[in-house]
C-alpha cells in the first residue's frame, strides 16, 4: 500500500467486535488459558500479550504502522521520544562502549549524550560535524553505534545517510537515525542504509501537542550474529530474559525484541494505550497536514528572506542552502516545515523577537497543527557552551518556527509586526 493508506489502515485487521477504530485496550494483563499458555507466552514462544508494561493490543497496532511506513521489520512504541533515543542507544551499549555522533542534535539528545551517557560507563563522542568522514575517525572497536539526526533540529542540515550508513558498516556498527523531522513521509532511513530509526511520536504523527510517545524502528538488517565479541548482549544467554539469545532465536528483529524484553521491560517507559490511540488518530491525517505544513512553510521562509529586517534564513528548500543538494536527493523535493533566521543584535535580539511574537506559540515543540517559536540558545540548548552551540548549528539570535496550519499571511503578518518592534529597540 502507499504511505497514506499505510498510515490509516496498517497493522489493524479489526477485531472480534469488528470495530473500524481501532480499539483502546485499558487493561494492565491478559488472562492466560493455563500455565503452559502462560510460559509460552513469558519465553516468547508464542506471539501474544500478557502484561501490559511489555505489550498491549493497541500499542501493537501503532507499532506495526509505524514499521510499515519505515520499510522496518518491528518496532517498539514507548512513552516519549527521549525515552526512544535513550532505549535506542543502551540496547546496543555496555560500559566501555562508545557511542558516534553527529552534533546537530535536539538539545535534550544532546544533554542525554554528553551529560548522562558518561554515568553509564558510555563515552559520547560528538563528530566536528555531520558528514561521513568526520565521523567515520571517531569510530573503534569499542563503537557501539553511529548516532545521527536524519534532518538536525534544529540545524536543519540533512545527513548523508547513504555515506554515514557505508562508514558504519564498513567498521561493524548500526546506524541509529532519529528520523523526526522528516518523518517517514518525506524521508525512509532505511532505505538508505539505516538500522535502527526512532521518533518522537509527540512532534508531526501526533500532531496536536496532546499526547507524548516514542518508537524504535528495526530495519532486520544489521547483522549482529557477525560480531559477536562488540555485540555479546545479542550473542550470548540472556540473563535477564530466560537465556534467550537474540541474535540466534530472532535474526529478523533482534533488536526490537531485546528492546522490548530488557530495556522496557526493565525499566518502564511504557505508553499508555491511550497515548497509542490518539498518535494513530494523528498518524491517520499526517499526509494531508504535511503538505499544508510544507506550503506554509515555503512562504513564511519566502517573507522573511525579503525581509531586510532579517539577518539570514536557513531554509533546506532555498537553492542557496548549504544542504539543498542533499535535501533534493533524500526528501525528492519536500522539506520540513521548520525555518530557522536571525535578526541583527545576537542572543538579545533573539530573545527581543521571541518575546515580540503575538500568535506564535513560545514552546520547546515542533510539528504541531499550531504555529511554534523557540529560541534554542536561552531554551532547548542553553546548557550549551558556545562551541557546542556553533556545532549544534545554532548562533545566539538564532529563532527556530515550526510552522504549523494557520494561513500563512497571518503568519507573516506577526512576524512583520515582531520584527517592527525588535528594529524600533
Amino acid at each position: 500500500m502507499h504511505d497514506e493508506t499505510t498510515a490509516i489502515h496498517g497493522g489493524y485487521q479489526g477485531d472480534s467486535t469488528r470495530a473500524v477504530a481501532v480499539p483502546i485496550y485499558q487493561t494492565v494483563a491478559h488472562d492466560f488459558i493455563d500455565a503452559d499458555h502462560a510460559a509460552a507466552l513469558f519465553d516468547l514462544e508464542l506471539p501474544g500479550f500478557h502484561y501490559n508494561r511489555i505489550n498491549n493490543p493497541t500499542n501493537d497496532v501503532l507499532e506495526r504502522r509505524m514499521a510499515a511506513l519505515e520499510g522496518g521489520r518491528a518496532a517498539l512504541a514507548v512513552a516519549s521520544g527521549a525515552a526512544a533515543v535513550s532505549y535506542s542507544v543502551l540496547t546496543v551499549a555496555s560500559p566501555g562502549s562508545n557511542l558516534v555522533i553527529a552534533p546537530q542534535l535536539y538539545g535534550a539528545t544532546f544533554t542525554y549524550f554528553v551529560h548522562v551517557l558518561p554515568t553509564y560507563g558510555i563515552e559520547p563522542r560528538l563528530a566536528v560535524d555531520d558528514r561521513a568522514e568526520s565521523l567515520a575517525r571517531l569510530i573503534d572497536d569499542r563503537t557501539c553505534a553511529v548516532f545521527c539526526e536524519s534532518v538536525g533540529n534544529p540545524a536543519g542540515n540533512v545527513v548523508d545517510l547513504e555515506a554515514v550508513a557505508r562508514v558504519a558498516h564498513r567498521n561493524g556498527v548500526p546506524l541509529i537515525v532519529d528520523n523526526t523531522v522528516a518523518t517517514p513521509f518525506m524521508l525512509k532511513p532505511i532505505s538508505h542504509g539505516a538500522d535502527v530509526v526512532v521518533h518522537s511520536l509527540t512532534k508531526f504523527v501526533g500532531g496536536h501537542g496532546t499526547t507524548l510517545g516514542g518508537v524504535l524502528v528495526d530495519s532486520g538488517e544489521f547483522p549482529w550474529s557477525a560480531h559477536p565479541d562488540r555485540f555479546p548482549q545479542f550473542n550470548q544467554p540472556e540473563p535477564a530474559f530466560h537465556d534467550v539469545v537474540f541474535a540466534r532465536d530472532f535474526p529478523e528483529r533482534a533488536f526490537a525484541v531485546r528492546a522490548r524484553s530488557v530495556m522496557l521491560r526493565n525499566t518502564g517507559a511504557t505508553l499508555a494505550p491511550m497515548n497509542a490511540f490518539l498518535l494513530l488518530q494523528g498518524l491517520e491525517s499526517l499526509a494531508a497536514r504535511l503538505e499544508r505544513h510544507e506550503r506554509n512553510a515555503r512562504a513564511v521562509a519566502r517573507f522573511l528572506d525579503a525581509d531586510p529586517r532579517v539577518a539570514w534564513v536557513s531554509f533546506a528548500g532555498f537553492s542557496d542552502h548549504p544542504y539543498y543538494e542533499l535535501a533534493q536527493r533524500y526528501l525528492k523535493g519536500r522539506v520540513p516545515s521548520i525555518v530557522t533566521f536571525g535578526v541583527a543584535g545576537g542572543y538579545e535580539a533573539g530573545l527581543s523577537l521571541f518575546n515580540s511574537l503575538e500568535l506564535f506559540k513560545r514552546l520547546v515543540n515542533l510539528g504541531d497543527a499550531k504555529s511554534l517559536v523557540a529560541h534554542p540558545a536561552s531554551t532547548t540548548h542553553r546548557q550549551l557552551r558556545p562551541a557546542e552551540l556553533a556545532a549544534a548549528g545554532i548562533l545566539p539570535e538564532t529563532i527556530r518556527l515550526s510552522i504549523g496550519l494557520e494561513h500563512p499571511d497571518d503568519l507573516c503578518a506577526d512576524l512583520d509586526q515582531a520584527l517592527a518592534r525588535v528594529t524600533e529597540t
